[in-house]
């Protein structure tokens, strides 16, 4: 048994899903969650083995974004995936068109059904994620929306009223600049308003960087792509309004002398604002210095915009024990085991049931900023659909929004050669 064990350790990605001496199912699960989320999921699968003692879930952590997809695929060539593995969205083409995972359909009228009215629960823009070319393939173990985080006792001490966070793109523009200033005269800034994302295109946190600006593109009343997705249109001018505000915003505070994390630089005061999802509630729960509170994002010229998204499990078919991955699968997103989860990670529930539940609502009246989370799930869209390329799109996109700012260059001229590459892209269809 216990050389079982060291070997599953021993050996990168090894699926190690086969019954073990004590006769109980192994079922391997790659996952890339925060470390402020980790407590919860082992919370979350102790009690899954409690209830069924003869599964083991062994977790095991992959760095996200680009390099949890490139050992994905290693594995699958090597025939050593895992049972199941939390995915993004954007991979799914590349999983499916590999055929290295199942649809859900393989399961839904099996021992462990999945039926209409459970679907009709999970909230419409995390089930549409979980789908490529319609069919889905995957489901959403949690949710979230993109927030503003600000530091009210900041808000105080600037002359702002701290219970009225910026409402749209002039007042985002105004606060970030009273915010900012050196406190101690040294001709160093020690308080920047507002954190604007901007990571190196080629490397893993570029889609956190577009996925950051993406809601201010639809605020400006824009979109990534056309119905036909022949054709991409983040580069019009609601792509341009929106580069433009971020780039006019990170010259203006002098960004590019900050170095810290957006949530280091939150709790350490070193920045007033940062955009954020709840997953990092567990974190921020533990400021005690001083006073905080969640937003919405600012409205745009056209309206107000977040998106609701959120990370999906799929399974693998090359688990030797798919069945028992469906059945974990199935209590990830029973209600209350989403609400007890979400209380516990700050992720939000993937179920409009789990939200009804009376724990949860009194969960809610006691935790303002998850509260405060939830209350955006009616104003949080999808990302619009992409069949093929979106990896490659997201990149292009990454690419013109670090051109532009760190080069404090024309962000209708970088967004165009970003569409072009985009479109190149597209057209191999």
């Amino acid at each position: 048994m216990k050389k079982i064990l060291l070997l599953c350790l021993l050996v990168s990605g090894l699926a190690c899903n086969k019954s073990g001496e004590d006769g109980r199912t192994r079922l391997v699960f790659w996952h890339s969650f925060v470390p402020s989320t980790l407590p919860a999921l082992e919370e979350l699968i102790t009690d899954y083995q409690k209830e069924n003692p003869g599964v083991i879930i062994e977790a095991q952590y992959v760095p996200t974004g680009d390099a949890l997809i490139q050992k994905l695929i290693t594995s699958i060539q090597s025939k050593t995936a895992p049972d199941m593995s939390w995915i993004h969205s954007d991979f799914l083409d590349k999983l499916v068109e590999a055929k290295a995972i199942y649809p859900v359909s393989y399961f839904r009228n099996g021992e462990n059904k999945l039926t209409d009215e459970e679907l009709k629960d999970i909230f419409p823009p995390l089930l549409e994620a979980a789908k490529w070319k319609d069919t889905l393939y995957a489901l959403p173990m949690e949710g979230t929306v993109l927030s503003l985080l600000y530091n009210k006792d900041a808000f105080r001490k600037a002359g702002l009223n701290p219970d009225h966070p910026p409402a749209d793109w002039n007042e985002l523009y105004q606060y970030a600049t009273k915010l900012t200033f050196d406190k101690n005269k040294d001709g160093k800034t020690d308080q920047y308003g507002f954190y604007i994302p901007v990571f190196p295109a080629s490397g893993q946190l570029s889609i956190w960087m577009v996925l950051q600006w993406s809601p201010f593109l639809w605020q400006a009343g824009g979109r990534e792509i056309n119905d036909n997705q022949d054709k991409v249109t983040f580069n019009e001018n609601a792509g341009v309004q929106a580069l433009n505000l971020w780039r006019d915003i990170y010259s203006q505070l002098g960004l590019k002398n900050f170095s810290l994390s957006h949530d280091m630089g939150f709790l350490s005061q070193s920045v007033a604002m940062v955009m954020d999802g709840p997953w990092n509630l567990p974190l921020y729960r533990k400021i005690k210095d001083f006073d905080w509170a969640v937003a919405p994002l600012p409205k745009g010229p056209a309206k107000s915009a977040t998106y609701f998204a959120g990370e999906h499990v799929a399974i693998f078919r090359q688990s030797k024990n798919p069945q028992e991955a469906w059945k974990f699968l199935k209590y990830i997103i029973r209600p209350d085991v989403q609400a007890k989860f979400s209380m516990n990670s700050g992720y939000l529930p993937v179920r409009q049931a789990a939200l009804e539940l009376k724990q949860y609502q009194e969960f809610l009246q006691k935790d303002a900023p998850m509260r405060s989370f939830v209350d955006q799930i009616s104003m949080g869209q999808a990302r619009a659909k992409i069949d093929h390329y979106r990896v490659e799109i997201n990149q292009s996109i990454a690419a013109s929004v670090e051109k532009t700012i760190l080069g404090n260059g024309d962000a209708k001229k970088n967004l165009d050669e970003a569409a072009k590459i985009s479109n190149n892209y597209l057209s191999r269809k």
